[in-house]
């Protein structure tokens, strides 16, 4: 830590897992135990910016009070500011609707993501939960890192799952090539345990509409172990190669693209009320992209 100054403890485990450590050519979590003669690479991280700036940009709530909120996020939106994202984030959006209204957002998890106690990934559309007081981010977290909360997503895949319900038990770490994705991994240090619950809801010709419950909270868990079993995310440019749908991949006349990212929705959220202890459970309807690409999965037929 003395070499790095302007950086805190918590701000640099955080970038050690998040990859910007090698050791001996390997890339090495937090908590790995350093030998004699190891050869350590660092990839320094930019230092920590101030907060979003509010900007007045339309949100769909689904719930506001004095300690939390819950938000319908859009597909496309980033959660918090990150290299190459520092604008038109959910976190800045917060800050213009939550702060006029009064209150604010919690800072527990740093300058740059005020309130966010859980993310959905930038083309990820649904429910989101945010903490507006220190006290409602912990207990909050709290209920992330014992599993008691309980999310489903809805996704369409690319090729029809074997079975009708399933469990995935594979572990994820970080991929050995390629930085920006996740891949299952064995006995690696980055490796972390990794469960995922499905349900097939409609089989089609050329894809499935799929259930979805994980069990833990790795990052791209549902679209590494949907990849994984030979069904990825139905438009997912990092694990099944396509970042457009067009009506010729379902042998329909030629049109407007169908779908423009990947097809993954997180339809609800059940969790306990940060102070009232109250279980609520908030729900997204499906947004008209994954509506219209189902509309045509089903004129194309069934499996």
């Amino acid at each position: 830590m003395t070499a790095f100054p302007a950086f805190s403890r918590s701000f640099v485990a955080r970038a050690i897992d998040q990859g910007a450590v090698r050791v001996d050519g390997l890339t090495a979590r937090a908590a790995h135990k350093l030998r004699s003669g190891s050869l350590v690479l660092f990839t320094v991280p930019q230092p920590p910016r101030e907060g979003p700036a509010a900007e007045e940009i339309p949100l769909d709530f689904l719930h506001v009070d004095a300690w939390m909120a819950v938000v319908n996020k859009p597909a496309g939106m980033v959660v918090h500011p990150a290299k190459g994202n520092w604008k038109g984030t959910l976190s800045g959006a917060l800050k213009w609707h939550l702060e006029r209204e009064g209150g604010g957002l919690s800072t527990a998890g740093g300058p740059t993501r005020p309130g966010i106690v859980h993310r959905l990934d930038r083309d990820t559309s649904g429910v989101i939960v945010v903490a507006r007081s220190e006290e409602a981010h912990h207990a909050l977290a709290r209920q992330f890192e014992q599993r008691t909360t309980a999310k489903t997503y809805l996704a369409i895949t690319q090729g029809v799952p074997r079975f009708d319900r399933d469990e995935i038990d594979m572990p994820i770490g970080i991929h050995p090539y390629q930085r920006e994705k996740m891949a299952v991994r064995r006995d690696h240090s980055t490796s972390r345990e990794a469960v995922t619950r499905y349900e097939v809801l409609e089989r089609f010709r050329a894809g499935a509409l799929v259930r979805v419950t994980p069990q833990t909270g790795r990052t791209h868990q549902i679209r590494v172990h949907l990849a994984a079993i030979g069904c990825p995310v139905l438009c997912d440019g990092l694990y099944s190669g396509r970042t457009l749908i067009e009506p010729t991949f379902l042998r329909l006349p030629a049109g407007p693209p169908l779908l423009e990212r990947h097809a993954l929705h997180a339809a609800s959220l059940a969790i306990d009320h940060p102070t009232s202890g109250e279980r609520l459970t908030f729900s997204a309807p499906l947004p008209p992209d994954m509506e219209r690409m189902l509309a045509a999965l089903r004129s194309a037929g069934s499996a």
